[in-house]
């Protein structure tokens, strides 16, 4: 079955429907020989069946993709099902026995198929996540470096003008000739940044055909003389990201105040001695992973350093001096941990072990909410009575920070990529979200989705994933509603039974969703596109009226318990 740019199917959905007929259940697993989504229940019966007991079932993630039908030249009624390895041509299993094929070495058709269709889907998420980004962020700078251009040129044109006046007549000239040659180095500049703006915009037209390349590999129906079946370490070498150089604006060196020689008084521009810098930009991140060439079609393969572990354990568990009831956790600097008070008006700061590091009694009553640490190590908590959001200084100074107008403000949170403040707020039974850069100036309001649907009603808690996506739980909507950094909405979240209370969520380094569900006392495990992974947590293990969670230095799990000052530490990767 051939696919078109929009069809390609992801490997992660939200709701995977089981494809056992009449079951209708939600999939988490995936028979590679049946090429069959399968809930739990029918994967049991499956795996007990004398017919299917032997089949491949793996992790609905880790399935292999369904080999498109193409019949043999030679053999009509055979499909083709695996490639020689010396003659490097697609055949069927008949085609094997045949003289010119005797001895050779063979590889199934569908191994090849499934690893290069997941490197046209890494070059895909590359392009779309790092080189079309990175190159739109250089052609910013280029914008915001042309404004700054044009700003110092306009001094040093005031400059010029103010000198020219405490010579009258005697310098106009050669203030005409000087302003006439500024104009012309201005004009220039902008070529040149008009220039490096043309050429990130056919950089980035360049990656959006490759795009069209790979998903024209994923959506072939044909096998012969389709690259996807070969070696694509040609098709896959993206072209590196251009570079360019920044603008370096003239200086103006003023004169003397002279008649004799008023072309020296009034000054001259001169072209700065500064050497022009190459502009940076960061580099793809290939910590979490590495590729290992396997065989002669170097298959990516992907190892992670972290991975979920076997078990969960419980490291420690303390309760919190100063609190009687845990109501929202951050992590603060040294591995600290600050905690706001359901009952009171008190933040405390504990150190690893839930020593008491500092009280801060904020004078808010009960209407201290949520609180997050900014990159600066400064802490800002939601103050829902007087509808501002409040920073507490390194000292303990309580000032005022942002003013949410007629908005309430409920969750909180700070990037630890750009160190934008995204807040959770509401209305007359409204939501919103609302993007504050970390002076606090509003950029960004989320309402709606694309459909003009509203995203919230009650914006409880708030964080950020690391792709970007702003997830925030939903006491009202009863979900997890995860939106990318632009707004939209990719999906929601409504847990795996017929209630669903979600309080504090969390991301970690791996991109995984942490929610609490307080109304069935368990954590909900999610991967970064939604799909359920498990029950990390549930009452058995300590997880009583679970609030909030976050997750620490250590890749630790920290959960703090509602009705309770007690927060527990639980190891979940390794």
């Amino acid at each position: 079955m051939a696919y078109s740019e929009l069809q390609v199917p992801e490997k992660a959905q939200h709701y995977l429907v089981c494809g056992i007929k009449d079951c209708g259940r939600n999939s988490q697993f995936y028979c590679n020989p049946c090429h069959q989504p399968m809930c739990k229940p029918c994967n049991d019966k499956h795996q007990k069946s004398p017919d299917t007991k032997n089949h491949e079932v793996v992790p609905y993630r880790h399935s292999k993709d369904q080999l498109p039908v193409e019949k043999c030249r030679d053999h009509p009624t055979k499909d083709l099902d695996i490639l020689c390895d010396e003659c490097n041509v697609p055949l069927c299993s008949k085609c094997s026995t045949m003289l010119v094929h005797r001895g050779h070495a063979f590889t199934d058709l569908e191994i090849i198929y499934t690893e290069q269709s997941e490197a046209c889907r890494q070059g895909i998420q590359n392009i779309q996540m790092y080189f079309i980004p990175t190159a739109k962020d250089l052609q910013n700078e280029i914008k915001l470096e042309a404004t700054k251009i044009k700003t110092i040129m306009d001094d040093i044109r005031l400059f010029m003008r103010d000198e020219a006046k405490s010579f009258k007549t005697v310098v106009d000239e050669v203030t005409s000739d000087n302003i006439e040659q500024i104009n012309k180095m201005e004009e220039s500049l902008k070529e040149m940044l008009q220039s490096q703006d043309k050429i990130y915009q056919d950089y980035i037209s360049y990656l959006k055909d490759v795009i069209k390349q790979f998903h024209g590999y994923l959506s072939s129906s044909q096998l012969k003389n389709n690259p996807i079946i070969f070696p694509l370490s040609e098709q896959f070498k993206i072209r590196p990201i251009p570079e360019t150089i920044k603008p370096v604006p003239p200086v103006f060196i003023a004169g003397q105040h002279n008649k004799e020689d008023v072309v020296k008084l009034m000054g001259r521009i001169t072209i700065s001695k500064t050497k022009p810098e190459k502009r940076k930009f960061k580099a793809m991140e290939t910590t979490s992973k590495h590729v290992k060439p396997t065989g002669k079609h170097e298959s990516e393969k992907y190892a992670v350093k972290l991975r979920l572990s076997s078990s969960v354990t419980k490291v420690r568990e303390y309760g919190v001096l100063g609190v009687d009831r845990v109501d929202h956790i951050s992590l603060g600097k040294s591995s600290s941990l600050w905690v706001s008070d359901y009952c009171s008006s008190n933040i405390v700061q504990t150190d690893q072990k839930g020593n008491q590091l500092q009280r801060i009694h904020t004078k808010d009553g009960r209407y201290v909410g949520n609180l997050t640490v900014t990159q600066d190590g400064v802490l800002i908590y939601t103050d829902k009575h007087n509808k501002v959001i409040n920073r507490i200084t390194l000292n303990n100074t309580i000032t005022e920070f942002i003013k949410t107008g007629d908005w309430t403000p409920l969750s909180i949170h700070s990037s630890r990529t750009n160190g934008d403040i995204l807040l959770g707020m509401i209305k007359e039974g409204k939501g919103k979200v609302t993007r504050y850069n970390k002076t606090g100036k509003e950029i960004q309001n989320i309402e709606r989705d694309n459909k003009g649907q509203e995203l919230y009603s009650y914006p409880h808690y708030i964080t950020e994933n690391i792709n970007g996506d702003i997830c925030t739980s939903d006491l009202i909507k009863q979900a997890v509603v995860v939106v990318n950094k632009s707004g939209q909405h990719r999906f929601s979240y409504t847990g795996q039974g017929s209630e669903f209370y979600p309080r504090g969520v969390c991301t970690d380094r791996l991109g995984h969703i942490l929610v609490c569900d307080i109304c069935s006392n368990t954590v909900h495990l999610l991967d970064q596109d939604g799909q359920f992974l498990c029950l990390l947590l549930k009452q058995q293990q300590g997880a009583w009226s679970p609030c909030s969670v976050c997750v620490d230095g250590e890749n630790n799990l920290i959960v703090g318990h509602w009705t309770t000052n007690t927060v527990t530490v639980y190891k979940y990767l390794q």
